[in-house]
């Protein structure tokens, strides 16, 4: 995990066009999407984290996003009422 305050702005553009960075989340929030999500757009520089994997984001706590992941959100969420 990244925190987008502690990337400078050459050092974050070029991880993503490795792909070693694929998802972006809200740390306050604990939700993870897709980078081009237009909800995690609008969040905070501050609240900002990336991921290099889902699985990565899954294993710290955080829920898949309900705007850009609307599957994998529902699946999510049928598991947690189980």
């Amino acid at each position: 995990m990244w925190l987008h305050e502690q990337l400078p702005d050459s050092e974050l553009h070029h991880r993503i066009r490795k792909q070693s960075i694929t998802f972006g989340g809200n740390k306050k929030l604990k939700i993870v999407g897709r980078l081009h999500c237009t909800s995690g757009k609008r969040m905070k520089k501050t609240n900002r984290v990336f991921f290099a994997s889902m699985e990565e984001a899954e294993a710290m706590g955080y829920r898949p996003c309900g705007h850009c992941m609307r599957d994998v959100y529902q699946h999510w969420k049928l598991k947690q009422q189980l």
